[in-house]
């Protein structure tokens, strides 16, 4: 990777991508340091130590530690992230949208990608509302009133529209997947205050030397592992078959169908991590008193609890074959194939083509979601053990940050074999 940015810094076109890239990212972070007005920063931060296993939490670390200081950027790109999902939900379930992608090719994409940016404005003006909520029920405004509302929100609502644009710009005018490049540089942002909590830990003596050395070797190899199943994939042969045409001969060449193991990313952790943190988010606006259920209830939802465990690895299973099931149609593969003169050796075109390409769909399903299960519950499992509450980077957004860096990557070495620079990648 690193051969790959220096090779890629030698090319003046490239180089201004990059520096473009940068010049955003310091922007964002400069955005992510503006405060809100109207709100106590202090009082703020002292609150969101108790919010580390819900909603806000993990939002939070989305953000780069924004939220938790109430910026102009406190909302990252979460509303855009919510949006896309239910727009590519919608494109599945309602028939017209889905025609319009399919059928209207570029124009399609347009119309989809402008409904995207309302909707992203919309969920950041309901989202800034809710926050507001928050901070006025917790005593954390300097003023209240319908003023002081209106300014919160719509900054709120302002910075969710500004960094959405800011991606698109580097989507076009950098290195490209501006969206993921900005959700990356909120992650990797946190790495000194995870470093700084580790310091406390263990001069608070709850961990040792060999603890720091354990955690240090357990990151490194959940990092190879990431790297090895995101680009793991199930290679399914096809051959064309030969056909004249005139005089000319065509096909007849084998080539193969690949299928990531890891198809569905890293929604299955976001949806599940979501859904378990509801209780906890709802818990914070009616604080159930100790010993009594509820109380109990909420208690059983905390990251650390094992029945929280447990029902994340269901849910990351449950949310992966579902996602799996959106990304991958085995009867239009099989249609595709078929319109094409391709077959997999072995299975008649048709329906054999497509039970077979949805039997090896579910193993592979199965082991992508193995794997988010294992790199999502490793961290929880460890800081229960350990007692270490306030690691900012877990297993999600170490998934997230190895993810974007290997696709920035490829999409720098395309545009590198694009221009034809012998010996670049060798």
């Amino acid at each position: 990777m690193i051969q790959t940015l220096r090779n890629a810094w030698r090319i003046p076109e490239l180089r201004k991508k990059l520096l473009f890239t940068l010049l955003i990212i310091v922007l964002f972070r400069l955005g992510s340091a503006i405060p809100v007005p109207y709100i106590d920063p202090e009082a703020l931060a002292n609150i969101f130590e108790q919010y580390s296993s819900t909603l806000l939490g993990f939002a939070n670390v989305l953000s780069g530690g924004a939220l938790s200081q109430a910026t102009l950027f406190a909302l990252s790109i979460t509303p855009y992230i919510n949006a896309s999902i239910i727009m590519q939900l919608l494109t599945v379930a309602i028939p017209s949208l889905e025609r319009m992608v399919k059928e209207g090719g570029e124009e399609g994409q347009k119309k989809i990608a402008s409904a995207t940016r309302y909707l992203t404005v919309v969920l950041g003006m309901i989202l800034g509302f809710t926050y507001y909520m928050m901070l006025r029920n917790n005593a954390l405004l300097s003023q209240t009133g319908v003023w002081p509302a209106i300014v919160i929100v719509l900054t709120f609502t302002a910075g969710t529209a500004l960094i959405m644009w800011l991606g698109e710009q580097i989507t076009e005018h950098g290195v490209g997947n501006g969206i993921s490049i900005i959700l990356f540089a909120g992650i990797v942002s946190r790495g000194p205050s995870m470093i700084f909590s580790i310091y406390q830990y263990f001069k608070s003596g709850t961990i040792n030397i060999l603890g720091i050395i354990g955690i240090v070797v357990l990151a490194l190899a959940v990092v190879a592992f990431i790297v090895f199943m995101t680009n793991a994939e199930r290679r399914v042969p096809v051959q064309y078959a030969k056909r004249v045409v005139g005089r000319k001969m065509y096909g007849g060449q084998s080539t193969h169908l690949p299928m990531k193991v890891n198809m569905s990313g890293v929604m299955p952790i976001i949806f599940a991590s979501s859904l378990l943190a509801f209780p906890g988010t709802i818990a914070l606006f009616f604080n159930p008193e100790a010993g009594t259920f509820w109380a109990g209830f909420v208690r059983v939802f905390s990251q650390s609890h094992p029945v929280y465990m447990i029902l994340y690895v269901l849910l990351i299973f449950a949310f992966g074959f579902f996602y799996a099931a959106i990304q991958f149609n085995p009867i239009e593969v099989s249609n595709n194939l078929k319109k094409n003169g391709g077959f997999i050796p072995g299975f008649r075109p048709g329906k054999p083509t497509s039970d077979f390409l949805a039997k090896i769909l579910n193993k592979v399903t199965l082991v992508g979601s193995l794997f988010l299960a294992i790199v999502a519950i490793i961290p929880l499992i460890m800081g229960a053990f350990m007692g270490l509450n306030n690691i900012a980077i877990g297993g999600t957004s170490l998934l997230i940050v190895v993810g974007v860096a290997l696709e920035t990557v490829k999409q720098i070495e395309a545009q590198m074999l694009m221009r034809h620079y012998k010996g670049f990648l060798e």
